[in-house]
């Protein structure tokens, strides 16, 4: 059975923040961003896990040439534990110097975008890239109805994506940071919320 989660029937570019409880390694103390989500199932980024690489460590793995170093230093995420090999992008749609129409590229919403392909990353490189991005390894996958059974469950909830906590401040409060958007303070959450 797929339970409507609300008028759309879709969780596409909200947050999916994990409840206190919630505690399987991958995702404690987790929030994601809905990439995808329909009747074939979810695709999430975490936005609050890092890995030890950065992202210029990419541009040089990938022989890429760097002639601005906007974004070397910036973190690169652990999206999940799908396909953790696999580097993505997610960005704005505001460009720092051109737009630019990137390959392997899906719409989250009308404000931001995914992308795979490395051409972003020349631009990137290059200073020629999204005014706002940030890389993540991997990414979290949910088989039809899964998420929908988990959040009736009480594993998670859900609001809005944020762009200040998505692409700014430090990647450590974003869970803290997501649930005050709903006025939620993490330290006093019931096991029992959502259940009527």
């Amino acid at each position: 059975m797929v339970f409507p989660i609300n008028k759309f029937g879709s969780l596409e570019n909200q947050f999916l923040v994990s409840m206190p409880q919630l505690n399987d390694p991958d995702f404690k103390q987790t929030v994601i961003l809905m990439c995808k989500h329909d009747h074939n199932g979810a695709v999430g980024i975490v936005i609050n896990r890092l890995t030890d690489h950065r992202i210029g460590d990419i541009f040089a793995q990938l022989e890429i040439d760097i002639s601005s170093h906007y974004y070397s230093n910036k973190p690169v995420l652990d999206g999940g534990p799908v396909y953790p090999e696999l580097g993505l992008i997610v960005h704005n749609r505001k460009f720092k110097s051109r737009a630019e129409s990137w390959e392997s590229s899906m719409d989250i919403g009308e404000q931001l975008r995914l992308t795979s392909s490395k051409d972003i990353l020349s631009d990137m490189a290059r200073g020629e890239g999204p005014e706002k991005a940030f890389m993540s390894l991997g990414y979290a996958g949910w088989a039809p109805g899964q998420l929908e059974k988990e959040i009736q469950e009480n594993a998670w909830f859900t609001t809005p994506a944020d762009h200040e906590i998505l692409f700014a401040g430090e990647v450590d409060n974003k869970w803290q940071r997501s649930a005050k958007l709903l006025g939620i303070d993490t330290n006093k959450f019931s096991r029992q919320v959502g259940h009527a």
